[in-house]
């Protein structure tokens, strides 16, 4: 997992061919005022998941795992706990991983947290369970989808 800053961006995008493309659309669009959903950047190698939702109690979350997408978790608006656990420690599966969703889902608590505050981003490989949308309040973000493998 990789925590950043939009700002800092620029570090990070040589580690993917389209981080660097998902980066300039998120500064050169006002997306905290976008409609929420799904917004196409480059068909199902690059989307953004535009969500605006109630946070939730930690010990309900459950660690998301994914094999074919890099999640970039951007805050917007209000702020979220983020848990993180490797992937190696996840043995809790409480849903085997669904191909068609990109997710498995494991019970076991996050080894790690952090805040997330607007303008931030965490990055999580497939290596990298995490439990997003943890706290209470609402969040208005963005969830960046990037294809681990491009054509």
């Amino acid at each position: 997992m990789i925590l950043t800053t939009l700002a800092d961006s620029g570090r990070i995008e040589p580690l993917h061919p389209l981080f660097k493309r998902f980066f300039d659309y998120v500064k050169a669009h006002d997306l905290r005022h976008a409609p929420t959903g799904r917004i196409d950047v480059d068909g199902d190698r690059l989307f953004i998941n535009h969500v605006e939702t109630a946070l939730t109690d930690a010990a309900t979350q459950p660690l998301e795992a994914h094999r074919d997408y890099i999640d970039i978790h951007v805050v917007l608006d209000g702020e979220e706990q983020f848990g993180w656990l490797p992937l190696a420690d996840a043995t809790d599966v409480r849903q085997p991983y669904d191909a068609a969703a990109d997710c498995a889902l494991y019970a076991d608590r996050p080894s790690s947290w952090l805040t997330l505050r607007p303008g931030q981003c965490a990055i999580v490989f497939p290596e990298d369970p995490h439990a997003p949308v943890v706290g209470s309040g609402r969040v208005n973000k963005l969830i960046g989808k990037i294809k681990v493998a491009v054509d």
